[in-house]
């Protein structure tokens, strides 16, 4: 059995909350596999709504990155906005459709722009938190880089990730299902005609927490998943890069929120879990309940531990570990300028010595990579390091001079 989530309201939990508690957390589904249609001979515009959210049934046909529809929207500032639902894969490789928004500047030539694919902080598990869906949810965690990038020029893409907004469970910190809806939305906007973009326009990879850990899982997967993208730099900050080393800080700890929220996210994943299995009495309506919250409501649970909410703890079982240690980051080492950073001296939030240990992983294996700590808590961090971490990627499509510093 699974946690039910079929109660999960649209707009339920999305009121915007005090500020601290988005700053707190802003750290750190499953769309249900679908059989194959005739695809459309080219993306049509959505139905108005949250319809738009709603894929076809069957899925049409395609490859990753193709356009389901799209439909455009009010200017953000200078730079045009589309909400694009499309194709991409779960972490067990089967089709699903995503949701995101494609921002490009005005007046500026498309030819040759850089694009910026963002992976979004956390901003919870309703389908009302989506970015898409309600952008103020996410202004913490993503405006600035968003904003930074635009002012230089660069279009920028920001997916939902798998389940938020469209139907299922969100995959929480799944890597290979964040990875890929952070490259297809890319493909995505090279292949929406409005946009100008094509495969020839230079790509750089960027994410702080939860995004900084799809920016990596994408960094990893591009050259066997999306070698067609011209992949120039990536920019990812406070990585959960090793979960079972990250759950260990969570258990008990201020984030406890952010633990529960992994465990649904890897249960949407992978059905053979079965989260629900161990569950107790008041870890069923706990489970239940916060499947709908967005990240302001998740600061009221800090010091919780999963002994709280479990018969027995599933982390401690082989098919659990097997799943998480699936989620370690360092396997591939990226070939193209890597800018990382993290809090210090200490991540209450994303654990820093496994953010350390990805570092070295990636040295060791001779990347390219840049390091930098910045004093602070993870919150604080995510403002700090934007202007460092866009000017990387600009410093990068400018092909100006880059050492590494391992």
């Amino acid at each position: 059995m699974r946690p039910n989530l079929s109660s999960r309201g649209l707009w339920s939990r999305t009121k915007i909350g005090s500020l601290a508690a988005a700053l707190a957390l802003a750290t750190l589904g499953v769309v249900l596999p679908a059989a194959i249609a005739t695809p459309a001979a080219a993306a049509v515009e959505g139905p108005a709504g949250d319809a738009f959210y709603t894929p076809p049934s069957p899925l049409p046909a395609g490859n990753p990155g193709d356009v389901i529809w799209y439909r455009k929207q009010a200017d953000s500032g200078n730079a045009s906005s589309y909400l694009v639902l499309y194709l991409s894969q779960n972490a067990l490789g089967q089709p699903n459709a995503v949701s995101g928004t494609i921002y490009v500047p005005k007046g500026k030539s498309p030819v040759g722009m850089p694009i910026v694919s963002l992976g979004s902080g956390t901003v919870g598990l309703g389908d009302g938190c989506a970015p898409s869906k309600n952008p103020l949810v996410s202004v913490a965690q993503n405006q600035g880089f968003i904003d930074k990038a635009l002012a230089k020029g660069f279009a920028v893409t920001m997916t939902d990730y798998e389940g938020l907004g469209t139907p299922g469970t969100h995959t929480y910190v799944v890597g290979r299902s964040e990875g890929r809806a952070v490259l297809d939305i890319v493909r995505a906007a090279q292949r929406l005609p409005e946009t100008g973009l094509s495969t020839a326009n230079p790509v750089g990879l960027l994410g702080y927490s939860q995004g900084g850990g799809a920016a990596a899982w994408a960094g990893e997967l591009q050259p066997s998943y999306a070698p067609e993208l011209n992949l120039k730099a990536i920019s990812a900050g406070g990585i959960p890069a090793d979960l079972l080393a990250v759950s260990k800080q969570l258990d008990g700890g201020l984030g406890f929120a952010v633990l529960a929220m992994a465990a649904l996210g890897l249960d949407a994943a992978y059905p053979e879990l079965d989260l629900e299995s161990y569950l107790n009495a008041n870890g069923k309506k706990f489970f239940g309940d916060f499947s709908d919250d967005c990240v302001e409501s998740l600061i009221i649970y800090p010091f919780r531990k999963i002994s709280d909410y479990t018969t027995s703890n599933p982390l401690n079982t082989v098919a659990w570990q097997t799943r998480l240690n699936e989620q370690k980051l360092g396997a591939v080492a990226p070939k193209v300028p890597t800018f990382m950073w993290h809090a210090w001296p200490i991540d209450e939030l994303v654990a820093r010595p496994q953010g350390v240990a990805l570092k070295d992983t990636y040295c060791a294996a001779g990347a390219p990579v840049r390091w930098k700590d910045y004093l602070g808590e993870h919150a604080t961090v995510i403002f700090t390091s934007q202007s460092d971490a866009v000017n990387f990627l600009a410093d990068r499509f400018a092909n100006k001079p880059f050492t590494r510093d391992c």
